[in-house]
């Protein structure tokens, strides 16, 4: 009987396969980063920030692992924190490094194995992992090396695609996940690439096997949150504040053994940013007012409407201005406001 080929991406889902991992994404690495966007219909930048606001102001060094292109870093910019990206392939890295050059302030990047991560134990406040835990094999070894290089009481986020939990959506999800994605691929120099992110998804699963991962792995789960329906979800983690760190086999020794106790820091603000919420806050201002008029000039018209001279085919469209205008300049204000509490745009 005839065996039956192993798909082309299969050493891709081998444990410990960084080598795999890091030829894979230098493959895509030009186009990765557009085509993350398409993917994601253009939400990636609000799901990130929703993952950004999970790490404590408190947190002093932060690595942000499985880094890619250094998408996730800038939101974890504060004053007196100290970032650190970390990534298996050197290609993406390549794409970070570019990326930051230009800015006055850079984290610290390193091209290493998820699994060996250079760091020693208890060093790090919060880690951040968007779109990367579900390349990670086996995972409970790789949540065990990410509570190594935590602190007591430290935070885990992580942001990634989900597969179908069931409901009235699967269908239009798993559809989404087994055609589209590795159609959108073609795009790419590597569209086996697409097929594993896809396959990869599927084995991740729906996100109560990662909760189990992440329980038995010395984890309290703080927060959870679905996106876009379920297809992608965010949890908050941190390890339990009352363990030990595990003990560091390195021989150097810490110079500065006593650290001042931890504090809120100042949070950076970007003023471009100040001044998008500025310009947002003139629109929705205007647009409620406009909206409260015509409201006013509907109960008018309920009130005294008869009393005015106007002919039928006037009536009817004054009658068609005002409640258009109010129903469109009241679902404006409720639109901005909407975008008022979500996260400025990329600049």
């Amino acid at each position: 009987m005839p065996s039956v080929p192993e798909p082309p991406d299969a050493e891709r889902f081998a444990p410990h396969a960084a080598r795999e991992m890091a030829s894979m994404f230098d493959d895509v690495s030009g186009r990765y980063d557009l085509l993350n966007r398409v993917m994601t219909l253009g939400q990636d930048d609000a799901w990130r920030a929703a993952m950004w606001r999970a790490v404590p102001e408190s947190a002093r060094v932060c690595l942000d692992l499985c880094t890619g292109n250094g998408v996730s870093l800038a939101g974890l910019r504060r004053p007196g924190r100290r970032v650190i990206g970390v990534d298996v392939s050197l290609g993406m890295l390549v794409h970070a490094a570019r990326a930051l050059e230009a800015r006055p302030w850079a984290p610290s990047l390193a091209c290493a194995d998820a699994f060996r991560l250079p760091l020693r134990a208890g060093v790090v406040d919060a880690v951040t992992v968007a779109f990367g835990v579900r390349n990670l094999r086996p995972r409970a070894q790789a949540l065990a090396e990410l509570r190594r290089v935590l602190r007591p009481g430290g935070t885990l986020a992580v942001l990634e695609a989900a597969a179908p939990a069931g409901g009235p959506f699967a269908p239009f999800h798993s559809f989404y996940l087994r055609r589209l994605i590795p159609f959108a691929g073609r795009l790419s120099h590597d569209p086996s690439a697409y097929e594993y992110l896809s396959r990869s998804v599927f084995e991740f699963g729906a996100g109560p096997e990662f909760e189990h991962d992440l329980e038995s792995g010395g984890f309290e789960i703080v927060a959870r949150r679905s996106f876009m329906m379920g297809a992608t979800r965010l949890w908050v983690a941190r390890t339990f504040a009352g363990g030990e760190a595990a003990p560091d086999a390195s021989p150097l020794q810490n110079a500065r053994p006593e650290l001042p106790p931890r504090s809120e820091m100042p949070q950076w603000r970007d003023p471009l940013e100040s001044e998008w919420r500025g310009w947002l806050l003139v629109q929705i201002l205007t647009a409620a007012t406009l909206s409260a008029a015509l409201l006013l000039g509907i109960w008018t018209m309920v009130r005294s409407g008869s009393e005015v001279p106007l002919e039928p085919w006037q009536r009817r469209g004054l009658w068609v201005l005002l409640v258009g205008g109010a129903l469109g300049f009241t679902g404006r204000t409720v639109a901005l406001m909407a975008r008022w509490k979500g996260p400025p745009p990329r600049h």
